[in-house]
Order: C-alpha cells, then sequence, then structure tokens
C-alpha cells in the first residue's frame, strides 16, 4: 500500500531535538542555465562566475531537443566550468551526460533511474535526483546511488512549471538523518534564501534570481555570496 506522505507531516522542530553536524561543509550555490541560450552565454556565465563561488552549473535547455545542437553549445561552457573549478552537470539525458564527459548528470523523476545513469557513467560521475517534496523518493534516490537529492519547489517560481511544494522542515529531517547532500530548489533569492540554509541545505540551486537580475548576473552571485557567508 502507498503511504500519503501528506498524512505524515514532519514535526517542524524535528531536527532541532539533535546536535547540530558540524561535519557537513557550508552551503553552497548551484547554478542552472537559462532556458534558452546563444553562443554568446558563455561570457554571460564567465561574468556571473566573477561574482562569487559557484560549485556546480546545471545545463538545462528544455526547449532544445537535438543533441548535436545542446553539444555544440556546451562545448564552450564545459571548459570555462573546468576553468574555474565548477562542476559541469547535464539536466535529464544520460546519453548526452556520457557523450561530453559532463561530471554529473541531474534526473527528474522520469528521465531514468540512477541506476542506470551509474551502469553507463561509472563511478566517478556526480547523479542527482528530483525528489519534489517527497521523504521517500529521497531514499530510494539514495538507495539507488544518487549523489545529492534535490527538494522543492521552496518558493513560486516562473523557470518552470511546479505541482509540488516543499517545507522546510523536510531539509532539516533529511540532513538529520543521511550524510548524502540535499539541494533545494524554487523561487529562491538572496532574500529568501536564509531560510533554507538554517534548515540545512547543502545547495541552493539557482536560475531566474541570477539571470534576471537588473544589475546582472555578477551582481546576483555576489549577493548570494554575501548570504551564504552570513
Amino acid at each position: 500500500m502507498e503511504i500519503d506522505e501528506s498524512e505524515l507531516k514532519l514535526d517542524p522542530g524535528f531536527a532541532a531535538r539533535f546536535e547540530d553536524d558540524r561535519r557537513r561543509p557550508p552551503c553552497q550555490l548551484y547554478l542552472i542555465s537559462p532556458p534558452a541560450i546563444t553562443t554568446d552565454f558563455v561570457d554571460t556565465l564567465a561574468a556571473a562566475f566573477d561574482g562569487g563561488p559557484v560549485a556546480a552549473f546545471q545545463l538545462r535547455l528544455k526547449g532544445l531537443i537535438d543533441d548535436h545542437a545542446i553539444a555544440k553549445l556546451a562545448e564552450p561552457i564545459q571548459k570555462l566550468c573546468a576553468d574555474r573549478d565548477v562542476a559541469f552537470i547535464v539536466n535529464d539525458s544520460i546519453g548526452l551526460a556520457k557523450r561530453l564527459g559532463a561530471d554529473g548528470v541531474h534526473l527528474g523523476q522520469e528521465d531514468g533511474d540512477a541506476r542506470e545513469a551509474r551502469d553507463v557513467l561509472g563511478p566517478s560521475v556526480q547523479i542527482g535526483v528530483t525528489c519534489h517534496d517527497s521523504r521517500h523518493l529521497a531514499m530510494e534516490a539514495g538507495e539507488a546511488g544518487a549523489d545529492y537529492v534535490a527538494f522543492g519547489a521552496f518558493y513560486p517560481t516562473t523557470t518552470k512549471e511546479t505541482k509540488h511544494q516543499a517545507e522546510l522542515s523536510l531539509l532539516g529531517w533529511w540532513t538529520t538523518l543521511f550524510e548524502l547532500p540535499c539541494v533545494a530548489i524554487g523561487g529562491i533569492t538572496p532574500q529568501n534564501a536564509p531560510p533554507l540554509i538554517a534548515a540545512g541545505a547543502d545547495f541552493l540551486a539557482v536560475c531566474g534570481a541570477v539571470w534576471n537580475d537588473p544589475a546582472g548576473p555578477a551582481a546576483a552571485i555576489a549577493a548570494f555570496d554575501a548570504v551564504l557567508k552570513g
């Protein structure tokens, strides 16, 4: 029988009953590409990286289905990420991640299994799995060998359609019980990021707040960096 997690609400104070795990590294930034890019996007990305530290960059081009076109766009971006010591992650496609020799792949619930990705990509590639607001999906992903799980959306977002609303208590529950890193995603800005950091997010996945910042991506990344440093 499938369990309805909505009937098993987490205690918002669950994590507070346990000693804080100081072994977890400080929260870091996980940057996602805008939905569409052009050949000069690499310059925009370089400017973003100039704003402050970014741990990972995910290439997510939902409107472009031609792997050849994506691979051509990806080449200078991947090189830039390597030069800046930023992990280069491909969204959705295990095959494209293998073709590009990417540092990782991020899988939605309909994009394949972490076990399959591991078999195809090998032991060193980072595998992330979208788990929405589900503890069950996150535990399944961990058992399947994922390197991180992503929860969200935490806030309203126009970047992509969302059907799931995650609660802050989910981050505290996860990081209290599991060592596997978790990523918070969905409508995150420098202004609303502090509660996610305090709740235990290992990474903040950001998109629109960076690319739509009127002051430019470097200023946006610098604002996030200031929040992360507290």
